[in-house]
């Protein structure tokens, strides 16, 4: 007998734009593991990168939101 994962597959989430602060919605898939990709924002037209994580043990998303013009010295 399998255990399921309480994890969901797809996860609905809100975020803000880094850039305008618009809220947009997004759906993640987790079903592909870690993830690294961009999404436009639909009010400033500006990237967002994502960095989604999937802590598996405690059954956790974690998401970094950042507008990637960020420096780090």
């Amino acid at each position: 007998m399998s255990q399921e994962s309480t994890l969901q597959k797809i996860k609905n989430m809100r975020i803000s734009c880094p850039h305008c602060g618009h809220h947009l919605h997004l759906s993640l898939d987790t079903s592909g593991g870690d993830q690294d990709y961009y999404e436009e924002c639909p009010s400033c037209c500006n990237d967002i990168h994502l960095n989604m994580h999937i802590d598996e043990y405690h059954q956790k998303i974690q998401l970094a939101i950042d507008s990637d013009d960020e420096q780090v010295f």
